[in-house]
């Protein structure tokens, strides 16, 4: 939308205007947009049909040095469109932002995925690659920091074997008795396809997950429309291949927009502290008020009412090691994350 009184803009173009090797294809004045891709260089800023391709004034990197990009795909932007060039004025408040740590040497840093969304969804495969519970944990970890609803999507379901059956349906029990979501999906079989789509209507969602386990295969399975690239998995390493570069917001003819997010290997936690962590996993809640300790961590403290409640089996072994993992690595400040 428009804000200022000029006439309304002429009908989209094929390619984004602005930027120096594309000339604007709306007047000039400024608007109101919502970020759909981000490069790190420039930002496609969606402007009613219209996309922008717009850069990024330098005063949003110094006053938001803890982060890798300020500006993030799903943010509502005001853009200054001139003849030749557009530039992201400012960013309004955002409802949330899903984050993990920054990968590699750049310790502290927090990269922001995607902000303003609905739901969450953390994609894993049963196969190729094998299916993470560590990594899901530490995604349910930030979506709850955020008050992000999450779930779990488990693709590649034609890919599970009398051998594979069991062990991926022990998460899939796991999950659904913390209260969050699992669906069974096959970009290949359609299997879950249904179920997945209705939760998709009228939503702003993000995928999110390791390479190779068919985000964007999935996302293309929601509305063929979209011809999103996809990739293959490696034979040699049993990993996927990085084929999404750049989060990608795309709306869906059924209704709603989804982001589709480069695979990551791993998803550090940022901005909690070692005795915050035990109020994110959900079935620590009922015993956090009965330890001795008001900050306690839930390792080395005596009376720990929720060592007591693993020790009697009322948190699940796989979740209380998850927990003791993340906790490490926020108490070593993230130095090597966990995978």
């Amino acid at each position: 939308m428009k804000r200022t009184q000029d006439s309304d803009p002429e009908p989209a173009p094929k390619r984004p205007p602005g930027g120096p090797d594309l000339p604007a294809a709306i007047e000039p004045g400024t608007y109101d947009g919502v970020v759909v891709k981000s490069t790190g260089s420039h930002y496609e800023v969606q402007v009613g049909t219209t996309v922008v391709l717009a850069r990024m004034r330098g005063k949003f990197r110094l006053s938001r040095q803890g982060e890798t990009n300020p500006v993030a795909v799903g943010d509502r932007v005001s853009v200054l469109v001139d003849r030749d060039s557009a530039t992201v004025e400012s960013i309004a408040p955002r409802t949330n932002q899903l984050s993990r740590r920054a990968a590699g040497r750049r310790v502290g840093m927090e990269q922001i995925l995607v902000a303003n969304v609905d739901f969450a969804w953390v994609v894993q495969s049963t196969f190729l690659p094998r299916f993470n519970p560590g990594f899901v944990d530490r995604f349910l970890v930030m979506a709850q920091h955020e008050d992000i609803p999450a779930g779990i999507v488990i693709n590649k379901a034609d890919l599970i074997t009398g051998t594979t059956s069991d062990d991926i349906d022990f998460w899939r029990k796991l999950y659904e008795s913390l209260g969050y979501p699992v669906i069974y999906t096959s970009a290949v079989s359609g299997a879950g396809e249904a179920r997945l789509r209705d939760l998709l209507i009228d939503k702003t969602t993000v995928f999110s997950g390791p390479s190779g386990v068919g985000k964007s295969s999935l996302i293309n399975r929601m509305d063929s429309s979209l011809d999103v690239r996809t990739g293959d998995v490696s034979t040699k390493t049993r990993k996927g291949r990085h084929v999404t570069t750049n989060a990608t917001l795309y709306t869906l003819s059924i209704g709603g927009r989804i982001v589709d997010t480069p695979g990551l290997r791993e998803f550090g936690v940022i901005d909690i502290k070692a005795a915050e962590l035990g109020h994110y996993f959900v079935e620590f809640r009922p015993f956090l008020h009965q330890c001795r300790y008001p900050n306690c961590t839930h390792d080395h403290e005596p009376d720990c009412a929720v060592v007591d409640a693993m020790e009697r089996g009322e948190i699940p072994d796989g979740r209380w090691a998850s927990y003791l993992n993340i906790l490490a690595s926020i108490q070593q400040g993230e130095a090597d994350v966990g995978r």
